[in-house]
C-alpha cells in the first residue's frame, strides 16, 4: 500500500496578517499614509485635499488590484520593461559564411567533423513512433524488426 501525502494547494496565496489584508498590502497602505501625511505637513489644506485623492487612489490600486492574477505593481513593472525594450527586432545577416568560419576558428571552437543528414520523417512514421511511446515500447514496427 502506497503512502498518501497531502499536496499543498494555494501556494501562491499570501499570508494574511490583519484580517483580509496581507503584509504587502499593509506596507503599501502604510507608505501611502506616510506620503499623505508629508503632503499635509507641506501643503495648504486645499492643495493637500487635491493631492491626497490621486495619491490615495494610486495606493489603493497598487495594494488591492490584480490583473491576470498578478499584483498591480508586477503589472506596472512588466509595462515599464516592455516599453524599454526595442520596438522592432530585425535580423541583419551581413556576415558571410567565410567570415563566420574564420571567427569560429579564431575562438578555438571545435567544428563538427561530419555533418549527418537525417532522413525526413513522414506522417506514418510519426504515427508509429507515437504509438511506440504511448505503449511504452511494447509496440514494435516492421522497420524496427528489420534493423
Amino acid at each position: 500500500m502506497a503512502e498518501q501525502f497531502v499536496v499543498p494547494q494555494f501556494i501562491d496565496a499570501e499570508a494574511k496578517i490583519i484580517g483580509p489584508i496581507t503584509a504587502r498590502q499593509f506596507v503599501v497602505l502604510l507608505a501611502t499614509a506616510a506620503v499623505d501625511a508629508m503632503a499635509y505637513a507641506l501643503l495648504s489644506h486645499t492643495l493637500w485635499m487635491i493631492a491626497t485623492l490621486p495619491i490615495a487612489g494610486l495606493g489603493l490600486v497598487i495594494a488591492f488590484v490584480k490583473i491576470n492574477g498578478q499584483s498591480f505593481h508586477y503589472f506596472l513593472l512588466n509595462i515599464i520593461m516592455t516599453l524599454r525594450r526595442a520596438k522592432l527586432r530585425v535580423w541583419r545577416k551581413n556576415l558571410s559564411d567565410e567570415y563566420l568560419l574564420q571567427f569560429v576558428r579564431e575562438e578555438k571552437v571545435p567544428l563538427p567533423e561530419v555533418m549527418v543528414r537525417k532522413e525526413f520523417v513522414g506522417q506514418s512514421r510519426l504515427s508509429e513512433l507515437s504509438l511506440m511511446v504511448n505503449t511504452g515500447g511494447a509496440y514494435k514496427s516492421d522497420e524496427d524488426d528489420l534493423n
